[in-house]
């Protein structure tokens, strides 16, 4: 079980542009059953959780039925985000007191830490993120969400190439700079 910040980038580190779209991702060659594919890692994740922007991406671009069978999440601290039908569950707080909740709804699979930088970073900060998954574009937006707007250390494990883009897998590492201090 580990827990996977899995997502896409631009080049210059963005996961959307600044009207939240992400037409400059989807319009892009990438096999979801290739190299760091959506396919074979979904068959992997056990439970899920994102920010509201996120959730709120999806129900506007995915309408209908909740397109995930995994125990999801939504971090938010507003109420009536979720849209009937979706079974999904809100949660506000502090990330390490879900975390719990997500590594028992997973059973054993991953935790996807889904979407934007934001709801990644507090995984990240809290130490609860292990790998990074990032499919990298071959464009830059300039402006936008940040990948991942705090400091942290990884290690590279795994590289390759699917469609037009460059993806890579990071481990955490401990940051040197706080064993210093």
């Amino acid at each position: 079980m580990a827990c996977v910040y899995f997502t896409a980038s631009s080049l210059d580190g963005f996961v959307v542009d600044e009207r939240d779209s992400l037409d400059w991702l989807v319009s892009r060659d990438f096999d979801a059953k290739g190299p760091f594919g959506y396919d074979a890692f979904a068959d992997g994740v056990g439970a899920l959780v994102m920010g509201s922007s996120t959730y709120e991406w999806i129900v506007d671009n995915q309408p209908g039925e909740w397109p995930y069978r995994q125990p999801s999440w939504v971090l938010t601290s507003r109420d009536g985000v979720i849209a009937p039908g979706h079974p999904v569950q809100t949660f506000d707080g502090d990330v390490t007191q879900l975390y719990s909740v997500l590594v028992e709804a997973a059973a054993e699979k991953d935790i996807w830490v889904m979407g934007g930088g934001r709801t990644a970073a507090q995984f990240v900060t809290a130490g609860l993120v292990d790998e990074l998954v990032v499919s990298y574009a071959p464009c830059s937006l300039g402006t936008g969400a940040r990948l991942l707007p705090v400091r942290s250390e990884w290690e590279l494990s795994e590289v390759d190439r699917n469609g037009e883009f460059v993806c890579a897998r990071w481990l955490r590492r401990p940051d040197p700079c706080a064993a210093a201090g």
